[in-house]
């Protein structure tokens, strides 16, 4: 059992909006696509802090559903870096037991970035340590609405009547079916809203927003989320008494 699985104070699912790359660099005098690239050395720091705490899952928000509307040549650069990064990275990640996992839409990807994705995903499936789950043409409403379809054509295909359709459970048919739900939603850059990202599955998760920019965002930084988590009540739904009252006699 990993130790985040039993400590509470340690998130055992982390996601991530990697906001301000753009302004980052623009701040610089640089372009915005040198941002995107210092933006992948700030996620490999945080895959670094993930794997020390013994966090369990780390989901980051790569490119969304809505991400197509920006200028055509930063779309191009980014999917370019998409590429490279998974040809650089991958076996790296595989040496160190990391699992790789790629949610969204990639048929809208080309047919050779969706062959990356694929190999790379083959290499790390079985993989027991980090999962790495990176948000790729992805939204949270495109997920529901996925999941609700996927839904109704296993009923379909199954021949269930209505209460065996009522049996089945929307978790099972998202992107994220049998990955934990995320215990600390992250997002850097200032903004202080989800962007249609986990809307699902964010319910009951804490959230952070810092004013740093991503590649800014290092391991002093993640500690200072990890640290603002560990002093929150997580009650869902029950009141403050109960919970103290069930750690109480959880030590006991």
């Amino acid at each position: 059992m990993s130790k985040s699985s039993i400590n509470p104070n340690i998130p055992r699912h982390i996601a991530i909006i990697m906001d301000g790359n753009g302004r980052w660099a623009t701040n610089k005098g640089k372009s915005r696509t040198f941002g995107h690239k210092a933006g992948v050395g700030a996620l490999k720091k945080t895959i670094e802090s993930c794997v020390s705490k013994n966090v369990n899952v780390l989901t980051v928000f790569a490119f969304s559903s809505e991400n197509w509307q920006r200028p055509r040549k930063e779309v191009d650069v980014l999917m370019a870096l998409f590429a490279s990064t998974l040809d650089s990275q991958v076996k790296k990640l595989h040496k160190n037991n990391i699992c790789l996992k790629i949610i969204g839409d990639t048929t809208a990807f080309s047919v050779s970035l969706q062959k990356r994705i694929i190999k790379a995903q083959t290499l790390t499936e079985n993989n027991t340590g980090l999962t790495l789950v990176i948000a790729a043409n992805y939204g949270g409403k495109w997920d529901v609405e996925q999941a609700a379809q996927a839904m109704l054509d296993a009923s379909h295909h199954q021949k269930l009547d209505q209460a065996q359709y009522a049996d089945l459970n929307i978790n099972d048919f998202l992107s994220t079916a049998g990955i934990i739900e995320p215990d600390l939603f992250i997002r850097t850059g200032g903004d202080h809203r989800i962007s249609n990202f986990l809307l699902w599955q964010l319910a009951y998760c804490e959230l952070y927003f810092t004013d740093v920019l991503w590649p800014d965002f290092d391991e002093s930084e993640f500690d200072l989320a990890i640290q603002d988590f560990s002093n929150r009540q997580r009650r869902f739904g029950k009141t403050g008494e109960q919970v103290t009252d069930k750690a109480t006699s959880n030590k006991s």
